[in-house]
C-alpha cells in the first residue's frame, strides 16, 4: 500500500531505532534523563527560548501551553478551522475552563488584524478576559506569511496578550521558506512567547511533541503536564528518535514538498479535479460529485491510502519513494 492518509505513519528509519536502541536512560518524571533532557536543551536553542518541556503528543502539548497561559475564564483566539479549536477534542474548554474564541480564517490560514483587534474584550466582568491569540503554521499545509505572523503578534502583545503557535509542522514551514531551515524556524518562534513542535509528522519520530518558551511558562506547563497524565518515566527512548530527527531528517523535507508538487502535476488537467499547488507537504484535491462517490474506497482497492470525500488529503512523507509517487499518480488518474 501507498499510504498518503498523513505524515503520521512514518516508521523510524533503521538508524532511528538504532538511536533508540542505544539511548541512555533515566527516570524523567524525577527530571534524570539525560536523553530527554538533551533533547529539551536542544530544541530550545534551536528556537531561541530558555527552556523546553517533552510532551508525548501535540495534542497534549497545545493544551499544556493554553493551560499555562491561561486560567479559567479567561479566553483565547483562534482560528475557525484551527487544530487547537477543531481537532483537540475541545480540550481547552473542557479541561482548562478556557473559553476558544473562534475566528474566520482567510485562504492562507491567517486572520485578519482588524478581527483580532475587535475580538479583544474591554476589561468588564460581562466578558472573559481576552488573554492570548493562538496561531497555526503550517496550516492545511500552507505557509504563514512571515510579515502576518510579525504584525499579528506585535498587535497581541501591544494589547497585553500572549501569543503561542502551534508548529506541529513548523519545520516544513521553514524549508519552505527557503534558505536556512533552522534559521527560518527561529526568526518564526521568536514573535511567539511558545511554540510547540510535532517530531512524529514530517519529521519522522514515533512519538512525542515538544513545547518551547520561558522558564517560567515551562514550569506552569510541567505542572499541567503532570495533571494530564503526560509524565513518562524512561522518555529518552523517544527523545532519541526525536533527537536523530533534528540531527537528519529536517533539511530532507524539501523531498516531500517536491512530491507533493510531483503528485499534483500528475494530477493536472483531469476533469472535475481541482487544486491549489501545494505549498509545503499537503495536497487537497476538490472532487466533482460524479466523481467523489466511493472515491477513498476505490482507491484503498488500487492500493492507495488517503482520506476525505469531496476533498482528498494527500500527504507526502519519508516512506513515500519518488517510484510510490509515479504509481499513485497513475492509480488516481485511472481511478478519478
Amino acid at each position: 500500500m501507498i499510504d498518503l492518509r498523513s505524515d503520521t505513519v512514518t516508521r523510524p528509519t533503521a538508524a532511528m531505532r538504532s538511536a533508540m536502541v542505544e539511548a541512555e536512560l533515566g527516570d524523567d518524571v524525577f527530571g534524570d534523563d539525560p536523553t530527554v533532557k538533551r533533547l529539551q536543551q536542544r530544541i530550545a536553542g534551536m528556537l531561541g527560548k530558555e527552556a523546553a518541556l517533552f510532551l508525548p503528543t501535540g495534542t497534549q502539548s497545545n493544551l499544556c501551553a493554553l493551560m499555562a497561559h491561561c486560567q479559567r475564564g479567561d479566553e483565547y483566539l483562534v482560528g475557525q478551522m484551527a487544530h487547537t479549536y477543531r481537532w483537540e477534542g475541545g480540550g481547552a474548554a473542557v479541561l482548562g475552563s478556557i473559553q476558544p474564541q473562534p475566528l474566520a480564517q482567510q485562504p492562507d490560514g491567517s486572520i485578519g488584524l482588524d478581527d483580532i483587534e475587535a475580538n479583544i474584550k474591554p476589561d468588564d466582568a460581562h466578558f472573559a478576559r481576552t488573554r492570548l491569540l493562538a496561531l497555526e503554521n503550517t496550516w492545511g499545509g500552507k505557509v504563514l506569511p512571515t510579515d502576518y505572523i510579525e504584525a499579528a503578534t506585535a498587535l497581541a502583545h501591544r494589547r497585553g496578550l500572549a501569543a503561542h503557535l502551534d508548529g506541529a509542522r513548523l519545520f516544513n514551514a521553514a524549508v519552505a521558506m527557503h534558505g536556512d531551515a533552522r534559521r527560518n524556524a527561529r526568526q518564526v518562534a521568536d514573535c511567539f512567547d511558545t511554540v510547540s513542535v510535532c517530531f512524529s509528522k514530517g519529521l519522522g519520530a514515533p512519538a512525542g511533541s515538544a513545547l518551547v518558551g520561558s522558564k517560567e511558562l515551562i514550569a506552569r506547563a510541567h505542572r499541567v503536564r503532570k495533571m494530564l497524565g503526560g509524565g513518562m518515566r524512561q522518555a529518552g527512548v523517544l527523545a532519541a528518535a526525536a533527537l536523530h530527527a533534528l540531527d537528519h531528517h529536517i533539511d530532507r523535507l524539501a523531498d516531500d514538498h517536491a512530491h507533493a508538487r510531483r503528485l499534483a502535476d500528475g494530477l493536472a488537467g483531469l476533469p472535475g479535479v481541482s487544486f491549489e499547488p501545494p505549498q509545503t507537504n499537503i495536497l487537497f484535491v476538490d472532487l466533482a460529485p460524479d466523481r467523489a462517490a466511493g472515491v477513498v474506497d476505490r482507491l484503498r482497492e488500487r492500493g492507495v491510502l488517503c482520506t476525505g470525500l469531496y476533498r482528498l488529503r494527500l500527504v507526502t512523507h519519508l516512506d513515500v519513494s519518488s517510484a510510490q509517487i509515479d504509481e499513485a499518480i497513475a492509480v488516481l488518474r485511472t481511478t478519478l
